[in-house]
């Protein structure tokens, strides 16, 4: 398959389903907070009062109901910090428009130094999952390691091309989603999570209707900054556990030019994370990018395995 091939099936496919339209929703959860409060640009709850740290990180426009099961089986044997960032799930955006995933960096540089967290685990999923390998590549010494939930050092297929090529691609896509009214953002919601976010039809109407509670302007911002990055060379330093988890459902990967198997999916992405000493990669499925919905109980042994491997 040639560059032009790839980049508009695999890379074109996913620039409006892996990064774009993440369902904002409400988290409705049932876990007692024991403490919460915002540090930078970050809004985080506390759940649990022992065990190893663990900081949760969602994707574009989640929230911590995207980590609701999770939280209610880790915070039995860990202190979790379930995190927001600015702009997400009806928090406001942030003051200063640009360099939001810088902000969001340096957020969870003071939250683990102002809370006196000791070296906790990176839990991130598709945008979040970006910066807990950011963070492994930028300080490997103040954690214990990082899982990317089907997030990437660098955005599927912009990998196939150059940084010009990425800032150009990104931009239009800013342009394009900044632009949408309200309305246009839910239904757009909706055709994600209809298609890419989860397989059940019932999950997707459930989550795609609260899109809305995320700044349009504040996601658009964040999504095209994930698409001009490129954090492959921090991974060098990341010398701790990295877990990446892959979904797979096969109907999605039939036909070309998006037709990988599982194995040659889960292969790709150990290929992107090549430069990270420790990397493994663990593929799910049936399961689409919100593995953690589509596939709770396979989701909770990996990540449940991994920490207790540490």
């Amino acid at each position: 398959m040639g560059k032009k091939q790839w980049f508009h099936g695999f890379a074109g496919w996913l620039l409006l389903a892996s990064s774009l339209f993440a369902a904002g929703a409400a988290w409705a959860g049932a876990q007692a907070v024991a403490a919460s409060g915002q540090v930078g640009t970050l809004k985080f709850e506390r759940h649990g009062d022992h065990g190893r740290a663990v900081i949760l990180i969602p994707g574009l426009e989640g929230g911590p109901w995207v980590w609701k099961d999770t939280i209610a089986q880790l915070e039995k044997n860990h202190v979790v910090y379930a995190v927001t960032l600015a702009g997400f799930d009806g928090m406001p955006a942030p003051a200063r428009k640009t360099g939001l995933m810088d902000q969001a960096d340096t957020s969870l540089l003071a939250l683990i130094g102002q809370q006196h967290i000791d070296k906790p685990v990176l839990v991130g999923h598709s945008l979040g999952g970006t910066l807990a390998l950011r963070f492994a590549g930028e300080h490997p010494a103040l954690i214990s390691g990082a899982v990317a939930v089907d997030g990437l050092p660098v955005f599927p297929g912009m990998d196939r091309v150059d940084a010009v090529q990425r800032q150009a691609i990104a931009e239009r896509a800013r342009t394009q989603m900044a632009a949408m009214t309200p309305a246009q953002f839910q239904a757009a919601a909706l055709g994600y999570m209809q298609h890419v976010g989860t397989i059940d039809p019932k999950l997707a109407a459930q989550y795609a209707p609260m899109n809305a509670r995320s700044d349009i302007a504040a996601s658009a911002e964040y999504a095209a900054e994930d698409m001009t990055a490129d954090y492959r060379p921090l991974l060098r330093q990341a010398d701790v556990p990295v877990l990446e988890i892959s979904p797979y459902y096969a109907p999605d990967f039939a036909k070309p030019p998006l037709q990988l198997s599982e194995t040659q999916k889960a292969a790709y992405y150990q290929g992107l994370l090549a430069n990270a000493p420790q990397a493994k990669v663990v593929s799910i499925a049936p399961a689409r990018h919100f593995v953690m919905l589509d596939q709770p109980e396979k989701f909770r042994t990996v990540l449940t395995g991994f920490l207790d491997s540490l």
